[in-house]
């Protein structure tokens, strides 16, 4: 009985270190363009997560959907590491390319506070011919955002 009572208390604990839906800036960066914009991620379950992106830079604008894997880090209240990846566009004048995104990242839900912060690699995958390497492993995100 106390066990159970312990077990629910730690996962009621856990639970308050989360969020639900986090709004905020989120920056995609790394070799080439830098893109800011907005970002939005959503917990559909307490592991899975999807996040978009709408961000502008370079005479472009970055449009960007990734499914989530998240789980917590053991000892470290509100942070999880997750993995997963999706999709990304990139629009500009005369043309569009696009490309798949795995990533890898932390996210740290700052305990007190309506605030959660981000930070992944996703290397970029170009979907496409003609233009050299298909691979472009050093792009980062950064995410900014409130949670609610």
């Amino acid at each position: 009985m106390v066990c159970a009572a312990l077990l629910t208390f730690s996962a009621n604990s856990a639970q308050a270190q989360g969020y639900k839906t986090g709004l905020g800036l989120g920056i995609d960066f790394g070799d080439g363009t830098t893109f800011v914009g907005p970002q939005i991620k959503h917990f559909f379950t307490e592991n899975n997560a999807l996040e978009a992106d709408i961000l502008f830079g370079g005479n472009s604008t970055l449009i960007q959907a990734f499914y989530q894997y998240n789980a917590p880090i053991s000892g470290a209240p509100g942070l999880k590491w997750y993995l997963g990846g999706g999709p990304s566009a990139q629009l500009y004048d005369g043309g569009s390319n696009f490309y798949l995104r795995p990533m890898v990242g932390l996210d740290l839900k700052i305990s007190g506070a309506p605030l959660a912060l981000a930070f992944d690699w996703r290397p970029s995958i170009y979907l496409g011919d003609g233009r050299g390497s298909n691979f472009e492993p050093a792009r980062f995100g950064l995410g900014f955002r409130y949670a609610f």
